[in-house]
């Protein structure tokens, strides 16, 4: 018997992309997902020759080891993903969908693969990864009227802040019990209708940004700001809408949200939206990875403090 495993980081992006996979081809497969920063997750999958992993929005540089493994053990592998990737893998268990784009998403590469067979939810997770502009062009040529536009952002939106967090007691539901619960509508606007758990998390979400307006701002200059958290369960919940809230407020600057985590700090970059370039390649100065419009850095010495700083400041944004 083959045995189907979807592997997907937890965010709107990873989630939605899934639910589109699993909507054009139903049946049992083991999901394997967790919080936003939970990226190492093919080493969770144990199968055997013949299996299929599906892995969706998480980087593959990352799991580069563990997909050989995979590999080389006799499963098939089909990867969809929008991340720095490093050199792909050449297999023939292999089938790999990389767009490293700043306007790409997972969810917009599982759309254009299905033929936009299920639109409204890849918008939702198009949405949710902040690129609105380019889910706004998807819904106009599929007909979508701009009520259903600011009901599929705002789930889009709530899904992916409930990613955010470093335990799963952080967060409101956590992604792996979230997902069962998309699954269960073709049509996310029904979801909105009839899942409370959306108004509990928006109302959680607001509470967290009230917070975190008042951030101190480390360093402000005419091209973006750096902001730090204290080490909260909120902070930890809120660090990355925060961000995209920021980067929305300002499309011309780059902002850099930083939580306090032990003796260092969790780093959260968003390239300006006029401009979208340079977030991975900062970010990966000092350990991190992502994408180039948005990126992040697991841990920051708070040594390195000043130094990130200085980059963040003279970073080249175009």
């Amino acid at each position: 018997m083959v045995w189907r495993f979807d592997v997907c980081n937890g965010d709107a992006d990873g989630l939605c992309a899934v639910v589109q996979w699993r909507l054009h081809e139903p049946g049992p497969a083991e999901l394997v997902t967790g919080l936003k920063r939970d990226i190492a997750l093919l080493g969770r999958v144990q199968g055997q020759a013949g299996d299929e992993v599906n892995v969706f929005d998480i980087s593959m540089q990352r799991n580069r080891g563990e997909l050989q493994r995979l590999l080389d053990d006799g499963l098939r592998v089909r990867y969809f993903d929008h991340h720095a990737a490093g050199e792909v893998p050449v297999h023939p268990n292999l089938e790999a969908h990389i767009d490293e784009a700043s306007d790409v998403c997972t969810s917009l590469l599982v759309d254009r693969h299905l033929g936009g067979a299920h639109r409204a939810w890849a918008l939702v997770g198009i949405y949710g990864d902040n690129l609105g502009a380019v889910a706004d062009r998807l819904a106009l040529e599929g007909g979508f009227e701009p009520g259903d536009c600011a009901g599929l952002r705002r789930l889009g939106v709530l899904i992916n802040y409930n990613a955010y967090g470093e335990f799963e007691h952080d967060v409101r539901i956590a992604p792996r019990l979230l997902f069962p619960l998309m699954a269960r509508y073709p049509d996310p606007r029904d979801m909105l209708a009839h899942e409370s758990v959306i108004d509990e998390i928006d109302a959680m979400r607001h509470s967290d940004l009230r917070l975190g307006a008042d951030a101190a701002v480390l360093w402000q200059g005419p091209q973006g700001s750096v902001r730090v958290l204290p080490d909260a369960q909120w902070s930890r919940r809120v660090q990355g809408c925060l961000a995209n809230e920021l980067a929305n407020g300002e499309p011309g600057c780059a902002h850099a949200v930083l939580k306090v985590q032990g003796d260092g700090y969790v780093v959260s970059v968003r390239a300006p939206l006029a401009l979208p370039r340079g977030a991975h390649a900062l970010c990966s100065r000092f350990g991190g990875a992502g994408r180039s419009r948005a990126a992040g850095i697991d841990r920051l010495p708070r040594g390195d403090l000043s130094r990130f700083v200085e980059a963040f400041a003279e970073a080249s944004w175009s």
